[in-house]
């Protein structure tokens, strides 16, 4: 009885077993109630279920994941070098209007800057990872800056006490010893590039990609095809939210006992 009041309680802690079994619980609600509301446009579960299976053995399915795990992976890889360099600068007051500037253009939309992409890029490759580029790297240096601006002073009075230079403190302080941080924000954003892959792949259509083929379902009004894709890439983005925890746990294994 207690642990059922500490489900509906606020600021209760609950062990893993209970969190599995109502997480299970809660999804086989959901799976009934879209099964029983489902019909018409909107295909149901065991339809969705069933276009996975026919996605699987398309010819192409196998050449488009690839094509869009290889453009999300390095287009992740160069945000990650550009907002590496500009977080890091901005302790230098020189680089700071820089590194702020970059943060507000995380309101900029994309769409009025297509056109300029498109003068400025020669292909559509180029065209796809500027924008994702563009699209990750503000988010990426917001939230590096954050955890500089988090790190206690008394950690650069140390470093200051061991007689250490600036470049020395930025060293110590900021770069090794906010690396597991950093990696964290990776995983973090990698979310934000994965989302945006879709959208990104629709403007140019000559690699192919699992954003291409959404469009081809939509244009063509298979909806069961469009929520069949729709959950592989969602499965697949968790699959990679979890492969990235694990190998932050085993890189930095600190950070496991810290949130125990």
């Amino acid at each position: 009885m207690n642990k059922l009041k500490n489900i509906f309680e606020p600021l209760r802690s609950i062990n893993p077993r209970t969190m599995v079994i109502l997480i299970v619980a809660e999804a086989v609600v959901a799976l009934a109630a879209w099964q029983l509301s489902g019909g018409g446009l909107i295909p149901t579960p065991d339809k969705v279920v069933s276009a996975i299976g026919r996605i699987f053995v398309m010819p192409d399915f196998i050449d488009n994941l690839f094509a869009s795990l290889v453009l999300t992976v390095k287009g992740m890889t160069i945000s990650i070098l550009i907002a590496l360099v500009i977080s890091y600068l901005s302790i230098v007051p020189f680089f700071q209007p820089l590194a702020r500037f970059v943060i507000k253009c995380r309101y900029l939309t994309l769409t009025g800057l297509i056109f300029l992409f498109t003068l400025l890029t020669q292909n559509g490759h180029q065209l796809k990872i500027s924008l994702l580029i563009f699209g990750i790297v503000p988010f990426f240096v917001t939230s590096l800056l954050s955890v500089i601006d988090g790190i206690n002073k008394q950690e650069y009075e140390l470093c200051t006490t061991l007689r250490m230079n600036s470049w020395q403190t930025l060293w110590e302080v900021i770069i090794v010893g906010r690396l597991d941080q950093v990696f964290e924000v990776m995983r973090q954003n990698f979310a934000i590039a994965w989302l945006m892959i879709t959208s990104v792949e629709g403007l140019s259509m000559s690699e192919g990609g699992l954003g291409v083929m959404l469009i081809k379902a939509n244009k063509y009004v298979q909806l069961d095809v469009v929520f069949g894709l729709l959950v592989i890439i969602f499965l697949i983005g968790m699959a990679f939210d979890y492969i990235l925890g694990l190998f932050r746990h085993w890189l930095f294994p600190y950070t496991k006992l810290q949130t125990r």
